[in-house]
């Protein structure tokens, strides 16, 4: 057994459990009523499918191409921007209160998505203005 049929083989095995793993991610955001449970499927499993996708493609050109500098560079933005926008997202349906809200803290402790320094936050003021 040469190099060229231990990689076909990682690559078949890398192409099946990405595909299965991109699948579940699918039917998970078709599947999932609100929208914290369907931000888990893509973020979580889909991620997982699409970097297995990735690894194929890497072991693909490392063998047989000229190399795979720009799989592993679409990998990196990958794993780097799904969770980030992940966050942001649960973030946004917290405070719009689209889903349950966390728990009441002990004492005047607050959740990091709701911590506002004095700062930042701004007041309501009304202006009235004569007619």
């Amino acid at each position: 057994m040469n190099i060229e049929i231990i990689a076909l083989y990682a690559v078949t095995f890398c192409l099946v459990v990405g595909a299965l793993f991109t699948l579940v991610g699918a039917i998970g955001l078709l599947k999932f009523n609100d929208s914290m449970t369907r931000l888990h499927a893509p973020t979580k499993v889909g991620t997982v499918g699409v970097g297995a996708l990735l690894l194929a493609s890497i072991i693909y050109h490392g063998v047989f191409g000229d190399g795979a500098i720009h799989d592993l560079l679409i990998m990196a933005f990958l794993f780097v921007t799904a969770p980030i926008s992940a966050n942001f997202i649960a973030k946004v349906n917290i405070h719009r209160r689209a889903c349950d809200t966390p728990p009441e803290l002990e004492k005047d402790e607050q959740w990091a998505t709701f911590a506002v320094p004095e700062t930042d936050q701004v007041e309501d003021v009304i202006t009235v203005t004569k007619t």
